[in-house]
């Protein structure tokens, strides 16, 4: 939009439908915390009704294309992430490795993931065993589910049938957070 001042000079003022994306962790996980009933009162919405996925796929890639994992990696640093036996032939390949040894030395039990699965180590402090600053050391070998998380994109199924998982990483993932709320909107959710 431009205004045209009473001096003559032209003031470019940007007008945007969009809200800014947050991306501050403290904030995200605030408000993740706090929008927690409203995105599970959502979630039942989506499931509800029929809604376009490729819309819905189009909104969430507008976002992730404007968010840096790089410069967050918050998901490598709270959650732990479960590997398949593909993942770990995948990775002990990468690592040239023996994968009974990739199992030995990068892997462990977890049981709050479902009965002893088996995931990546992970400690409080610094995160997934891989986490280098914010940066995957074996990117190009990553499991399966790393390279689709946060799900919101690429995953299996439709957008909604995998809403139960973004309910929790509103609060963790500025790309879930940002989506839902860009959801909501599109959707003309009542808050």
């Amino acid at each position: 939009m431009i205004r045209q001042p009473a001096a003559g000079h032209a003031t470019i003022v940007a007008v945007s439908d969009a809200p800014a994306l947050i991306t501050d962790l403290v904030q995200i996980k605030l408000l993740g915390e706090k929008k927690r009933d409203e995105n599970l009162h959502f979630r039942r919405f989506m499931k509800s009704r029929d809604h376009s996925d490729r819309i819905l796929r189009r909104v969430a890639e507008g976002i992730e294309d404007q968010i840096d994992c790089t410069q967050c990696a918050n998901c490598c640093k709270t959650s732990t992430t479960g590997v398949t036996e593909r993942d770990i032939e995948k990775l002990a390949r990468h690592l040239h490795i023996a994968p009974g040894r990739f199992v030995a030395d990068y892997t462990m039990l977890e049981d709050d993931e479902g009965a002893g699965t088996r995931v990546l180590k992970f400690t409080q402090n610094a995160g997934c065993v891989f986490l280098e600053g914010n940066l995957c050391s074996v990117y190009d070998a990553r499991p399966a589910n790393c390279q689709r998380y946060p799900h919101v994109v690429r995953g299996t199924g439709s957008i909604a049938s995998r809403m139960w998982t973004f309910v929790d990483r509103a609060a963790i993932c500025p790309i879930v957070y940002n989506t839902l709320e860009a959801f909501k909107d599109q959707l003309r959710f009542r808050r």
